[in-house]
């Protein structure tokens, strides 16, 4: 907890030194209220008291409580204040820092923590800061200037209150050692929790198409039981210490009178206003003690578990991303849009064994480099390489002729028109979608929009939708086909007048003729740029300049599709799988 308000600003800083100040002047009105109560106990005592004393002394009781309030309002406000705004800034950071990280730091955290750290997690900080602001600082400064006060009034009294806080003390440290542990636990069981709901959410077509409703309201009702059972272990532990703490607090109040009224019954006349008067202002900073301990029960429930919280947004935020930025914006003229990989392997985190072993070609510029294989050969694992969403284990990546370690991560993808596996659309619109983010060049112009478009052979479908161009598009593209994702997927790929093109198997959607179309629009309308695609398909990738086959992590043949035909087993059973005889002939 301490490392992460080490972000706190210096503005701050300072709201809290200015809080404190009022916090203090907080302590000292309430602690000013027994003293004029004894004033007006022992002139109502005393006889011949002028009425307007007792009302001069009610006044400034008065004139203390309501100082007293509007110290604590202007706590609040600050204490709202600082966390409102640490709590934006947290979120902020922790957004930027997961932008940094590479696949590996997001399997490694998982999508679904990373949510809850920035939702759940930071709330319970923000909680935190608002309330031990306001109960933290005050309640150990009203304890010592409190038992200050009570120094020397009475031994007897002293130590019924002392037996008093010894007991709260023992009882606090008992129920801390029981519900700590649960407190860690409950922030991994919304981590669940929210990833059963994500599950649920993002697969609901398929979950409705094999009738598993039930089945899935059965793990969530697992998860959320499981979660409710820590939560009321630890909210019952907490419930448990207010009526403890209420009753000690009455009991020491009875104490202090039975202590009083013995003592007052014992003393000669002259001392029995005064013992009285004592016993008055005693109980008062009894109470006050007392109550300040009651707040740091309050500090004590939410602690645990914002500790818990703060431990795991600093995993976040002091996470150094295994993909660091080099220092090149270019690579050599004379071999731009040229990619050569020099016998490299590939393995993943944690993983026994290579993915990609002695991985060796070059893909020149102008060319179409085709990648096929069974399914788990390494396909996409090393197109993947080359925008650094993993970096090799060993060998070389070099694009242009420089390693992809040594270019900032912007000018490299800035070369790059990538189409994913699975067609990521954004809520917004059709244009919006394809003029996606900062290419590092000027933003697509209309025309280049619908260029692109036809390109990608979607523009039939588009110009139906109402707005055509300016057509909402819904979260995730719910309101499209695959087919039409993987369309506009690569029209924004095409917009961006990239270097190079990385499909990775961005045509498994369309229909054969949509396929040949795209790819033939491609190769006209993109000529002279490099374009490396992963297929399932043979029939994709029959007119590509080079051929690269994969087995088990490693290259089983290169060339043509011809070549391959006739030098290579595994195309040869691809193609036997795929295609008829009369295709193989031809």
């Amino acid at each position: 907890m301490f490392r992460l308000l080490k972000r706190l600003k210096a503005t701050e800083w300072l709201q809290a030194l200015v809080s404190l100040v009022f916090i203090v002047a907080q302590v000292w009105l309430d602690l000013k209220l027994p003293d004029y109560m004894s004033e007006i106990t022992r002139l109502t005592q005393t006889p011949g008291s002028a009425i307007a004393d007792i009302w001069l002394a009610g006044g400034k009781m008065l004139l203390c409580a309501l100082g007293s309030v509007f110290s604590a309002v202007i706590v609040g406000f600050f204490a709202a204040r600082i966390a409102a705004s640490f709590s934006q800034r947290l979120r902020s950071q922790l957004f930027s820092k997961v932008d940094s990280f590479s696949m590996e730091e997001i399997n490694r955290f998982s999508t679904d923590s990373l949510i809850t750290r920035s939702t759940n997690d930071i709330t319970q900080v923000q909680m935190l800061i608002t309330m031990g602001l306001q109960m933290i600082i005050k309640a150990p400064i009203m304890v010592i200037w409190a038992v200050t006060k009570i120094a020397g009034k009475g031994l007897e009294w002293s130590m019924a209150t002392g037996v008093t806080v010894l007991i709260m003390l023992a009882v606090i440290s008992v129920m801390m050692v029981l519900v700590l542990p649960k407190f860690r636990k409950m922030q991994t069981l919304t981590d669940n929790l929210t990833r059963v709901t994500r599950e649920n959410l993002t697969g609901l077509r398929v979950v409705r198409a094999y009738n598993a409703e039930s089945y899935q309201e059965a793990k969530f009702e697992r998860a959320n039981t499981e979660l409710t059972e820590t939560q009321l272990f630890t909210n019952r532990g907490m419930a448990l210490m207010m009526p403890i703490i209420t009753t000690l607090m009455s009991g020491l109040n009875l104490a202090i009178y039975w202590i009083g009224a013995t003592l007052i019954n014992n003393a000669g006349l002259m001392d029995r206003l005064t013992l009285f008067s004592n016993m008055v202002v005693f109980s008062a900073y009894a109470m006050q003690v007392i109550l300040s301990f009651m707040m740091l029960v309050m500090i004590f429930v939410l602690w645990p578990r914002a500790s818990v919280s703060a431990k795991r947004i600093n995993e976040v935020l002091e996470t150094a991303p295994s993909i660091l930025d080099g220092k090149k914006t270019q690579g050599e003229p004379d071999k731009e849009g040229e990619i050569e990989f020099r016998n490299v392997n590939f393995r993943y985190p944690g993983a026994a064994d290579d993915v990609l072993c002695g991985i060796s070609f070059t893909a020149r510029r102008g060319e179409i480099v085709a990648f096929i294989g069974s399914t788990g050969s390494g396909k996409t694992t090393l197109v993947n390489l080359i925008p650094r969403f993993y970096d090799a284990t060993a060998g070389e990546v070099l694009v242009d002729g420089v390693n992809v370690r040594d270019y900032t991560q912007e000018a490299l993808h800035n070369k790059i028109g990538y189409v994913p596996q699975k067609a990521v659309t954004f809520r917004g619109t059709v244009a919006g979608n394809i003029r996606y983010g900062d290419n590092g060049k000027a933003a697509a112009t209309d025309e280049e929009v619908i260029t692109a478009m036809k390109i990608a052979q979607g523009a039939d479908f588009v110009e139906q939708m109402e707005g055509q161009y300016e057509a909402e598009i819904a979260q995730a593209g719910s309101n499209l086909s695959g087919g039409q994702k993987q369309r506009l997927a690569v029209a924004r790929a095409v917009a961006r007048k990239p270097e190079i093109y990385i499909f990775d198997d961005s045509f498994s959607a369309l229909d054969y003729k949509t396929d040949r179309a795209l790819r033939t629009a491609l190769r006209r309308e993109t000529a002279g740029i490099t374009s490396l695609i992963v297929a399932q398909r043979i029939g994709t990738i029959l007119d590509a300049d080079q051929i690269i086959v994969l087995n088990e992590g490693a290259i089983a043949g290169k060339g043509t599709h011809k070549e391959l035909l006739k030098t290579c087993e595994v195309y040869q059973e691809i193609a036997m799988s795929q295609l008829s005889e009369e295709e193989l002939s031809a």
